[in-house]
């Protein structure tokens, strides 16, 4: 049973075909520049060196026929027809308070994303328009909707709730929703997998640190507390996106320089954060590359990143009582060791000591990796993120009848002895190159 799983972002598709019964990766890639011209796909077939093919993609349709036409191609695909494939997965950035866990998509569910659409104007439409264009494609199989927003739908109303007049929450569901819950639901499972602990007696903080950023408070496996808020622009300092400051500035601004509120939506969005303080950079290995050539902007913003980050650390720690494990995954969490230095300098009265040298050495998306300094109260893991492998788990599960909210339902990821084979093989050839990494791979208790 092959299972196709999609995240369609504005000018992108992001893409993957699993093989269930194998548990493994048959392709996987992303369609760029949709809508915006010269779209291009990228196709990756496990095993074989990556292609990239030029096409027109006008609309999010031409973009999904691509992914089909490449899945199914005689030379670079790895299906010989689409009636291989059983069902899809899409992901949905927000579900509002109705969605507390996937679901199959019918029209009422693509109504209710519709409504939604106002409150992450940058995700929902794209995310709309992929499910549209491939329910057309593929017609005959069910499409199944993994919602980013499910996963905090087990906070506390004092967590979500701001403090702005009641009946805004009340009329208008202006609310903290939180995002990126699939990667934030597989880290937590998986950290209590190498605490050796019932996840459901396990407190840690993730930091899910990429273009977007999310720090989240996990007591006794569920979320109750995240720092993306009621959009996806709340938070701590992002790539683009400014996260928390006073918003009277922005009321100042725009008053000041006539700026509507669709420009200044696009300011705090996409001109913001790490970009907004360098001026020119938001991927973090160019401003690391920076900061070390001595451009003071960019050292700047690795100070303010990691400093916004460790308040946020130690707010969340302070949330729990008790914290087993603080988790980096995503790009950045995963990749940079100046990032999570930063995030944990001066943490160790709080318990939390960083293995300084364990933590340059972690520099992998193939493995998990412990780097737990010695005396530390609170365990420090490196949890490369598996959002796809969700994605796909849920979708499978609502195919056969047999999926509920994760605090009824075990993933096969939860099992002590799971491995993901594809990062397996991909770690013991960077072992090859850098066998340092061998002694920093998290060991899982009694295995």
């Amino acid at each position: 049973m092959d299972i196709l799983t999609l995240n369609c972002g504005s000018s992108s598709a992001k893409y993957q075909l699993y093989r269930w019964e194998e548990k493994r990766i048959l392709a996987r890639g992303i369609v760029e520049r949709v809508t915006i011209g010269g779209s291009f796909i990228v196709h990756e077939v496990m095993g074989r060196d990556a292609v990239k093919v030029e096409k027109d993609c006008p609309t999010h349709k031409e973009a999904i026929a691509l992914i089909i036409e490449m899945l199914t191609h005689p030379e670079y695909g790895v299906i010989k027809d689409v009636s291989q494939i059983k069902a899809v997965g899409h992901r949905v950035v927000h579900g509002g308070e109705k969605f507390k866990k996937s679901v199959i998509i019918d029209d009422e569910a693509m109504q209710t994303f519709k409504e939604l659409a106002d409150l992450a104007p940058l995700h929902n439409p794209p995310n709309i328009l992929g499910i549209e264009a491939a329910k057309q494609l593929l017609p005959n199989v069910p499409h199944m909707a993994i919602m980013d927003t499910a996963w905090h739908q087990t906070m506390p109303d004092f967590a979500y709730i701001y403090a702005l007049p009641y009946e805004w929450y009340e009329k208008n569901h202006i609310r903290r929703y939180g995002f990126h819950g699939t990667s934030l639901l597989y880290v937590a499972k998986r950290a209590a997998v190498l605490l050796g602990k019932d996840p459901f007696k396990t407190n840690i903080v993730s930091a899910h640190i990429g273009n977007g950023v999310s720090f989240n408070a996990v007591r006794n496996g569920v979320s109750v507390d995240t720092s993306m808020g009621f959009t996806p622009l709340e938070g701590a300092v992002m790539g683009t996106r400014a996260g928390d400051h006073d918003a009277a500035i922005d009321l100042y601004m725009m008053e000041k320089f006539n700026i509507s509120p669709k420009e200044m939506n696009t300011i705090l969005n996409k001109k913001s954060g790490v970009l907004g303080i360098t001026g020119k950079y938001t991927d973090r290995r160019d401003i690391e590359e920076a900061a070390e050539r001595g451009d003071k902007r960019a050292q700047l913003a690795i100070e303010i990143e990691g400093y916004r980050g460790r308040k946020y650390i130690g707010a969340y720690m302070a949330a729990l009582g008790h914290t087993d494990a603080i988790v980096f995954t995503a790009g950045v969490g995963e990749m940079s060791p100046i990032i999570r230095g930063k995030m944990l300098q001066g943490l160790e009265e709080f318990g939390v000591v960083i293995d300084p040298e364990k933590n340059a050495i972690s520099h992998t998306r193939n493995a998990e990796t412990d780097i737990t300094g010695k005396g530390s109260k609170v365990k420090i893991f490196v949890i490369p993120t598996d959002e796809e492998l969700v994605m796909t788990e849920d979708t499978v599960a609502l195919l056969e009848g047999r999926y509920d909210v994760h605090t009824n339902f075990t993933y096969s990821f939860q099992d002590p002895h799971y491995v993901n084979k594809l990062r397996e093989e991909n770690f013991k050839k960077e072992i090859e190159k850098h066998p340092e990494l061998a002694r920093i791979k998290a060991k899982i208790p009694g295995i």
